[in-house]
């Protein structure tokens, strides 16, 4: 399937990044948004032109939040925009309900989520290589053609990203677990923040930035994904709730010198471990066992880009990249993951280029 024409309507982070990523591709891009403001700054951006009703385009990527979809899939349907449509909102099942409820032409339409996406919102936060070697779920329904769904498997393919076919309650129940009730844990212990003391916060380290760095997402946006997935994610929620709820009982036992509660924590704690292991490594397969190097590095331009620099000269591949500010000083702590093997070498060329390594 060739795709030559994309349409991208919703000029957001996940629109404006797909734009960008099928121009690069030589891809001709159109923008569309009802936010104007928004259709200028993509396309000064790079992402493509604006869009004036013409010819239609090969493919139609709504970009906009789970309950616009339908409304605005009708909209191009009827004005014979494209040949073939896709959206990319996170929650799948509702959407496509609703367009049938519609009335949406099904045999034209395959629903499409990209499993990727930043703290921040809107067209400037985009990137081009935002989706490389992320999975991108479509859920094709049974009146799609195939002709449809290979113009979004080709879509996947230009924008560097993995397809993943899945059944969209499926995709919604998955999500519930990998992403939508995490940021709602994660605004959760964020929200603890708002009411403690300095001297709390004067203590915050990266781990409780890792824990919340996802609940810095818009609540207007999150509310509608939420929304649209309520009854998976509060399952989650609902189980999640019972762990910690039992860890609380637990550990006020522990506080009362009852000892007898400590295996139950401690069974919390393995539970933890056992899940963060399964999370897929970086090329999608089983999460490798990297070992981390610490460099000290001072706060001023071009360190990172120094410190790479010496990567590359001794032929170490940088699998991964960590940094923590030191409170009060103008130092930060580099965690460079690298195959085990590489940390001899790494570590011997930082000390003699007079790095510090702890």
């Amino acid at each position: 399937m060739k795709l030559d024409t994309v349409l991208v309507l919703g000029t957001g982070l996940v629109g404006t990044s797909i734009g960008l990523a099928l121009r690069q591709r030589g891809v001709t891009v159109l923008l569309a948004d009802r936010d104007l403001g928004a259709v200028r700054l993509a396309r000064e951006m790079g992402a493509g032109q604006e869009w004036r009703l013409g010819d239609p385009v090969d493919l139609a990527v709504v970009a906009v939040p789970p309950d616009h979809v339908a409304t605005e899939l009708r909209g191009l349907q009827q004005r014979g925009a494209a040949r073939f449509y896709t959206d990319v909102a996170s929650v799948k099942a509702r959407p496509i309900a609703a367009a049938a409820e519609l009335g949406c032409d099904l045999s034209t339409y395959v629903a499409s989520h990209p499993m990727a996406g930043r703290e921040k919102a809107g067209p400037g936060a985009a990137r081009g290589d935002l989706f490389l070697g992320r999975p991108w779920a479509l859920c094709p329904t049974e009146e799609a053609t195939e002709e449809a769904r290979q113009a979004v498997l080709r879509l996947i393919e230009l924008c560097g990203a993995n397809p993943v076919e899945v059944a969209a309650e499926d995709h919604d129940r998955a999500v519930a677990v990998v992403s939508h009730a995490p940021h709602v844990a994660a605004s959760a212990v964020a929200a603890r923040l708002a009411d403690a003391s300095d001297v709390a916060l004067g203590l915050a380290g990266q781990g409780v930035r890792d824990v919340t760095r996802i609940a810095g997402g818009d609540p207007g946006l999150w509310l509608g994904i939420l929304s649209g997935n309520a009854a998976p994610v509060a399952d989650v929620l609902e189980a999640v709730s019972r762990d910690l709820a039992e860890a609380a009982t637990a550990l006020r036992a522990l506080a009362e010198g009852d000892d007898s509660a400590a295996p139950e924590v401690t069974e919390l704690l393995k539970r933890g471990v056992a899940g963060h292991g399964r999370i897929p490594g970086k090329h999608g397969g089983p999460a490798a066992a990297y070992a981390v190097v610490q460099v000290i590095i001072g706060d001023r331009p071009g360190q990172l880009a120094r410190l790479f620099q010496i990567c590359d000269e001794v032929g170490v591949n940088v699998e991964d990249v960590r940094l923590e500010h030191a409170p009060g000083l103008p130092l930060g702590l580099a965690e460079l993951s690298v195959q085990p093997d590489a940390v001899a070498v790494l570590n011997q060329a930082l000390h003699e280029r007079g790095w510090q390594v702890p």
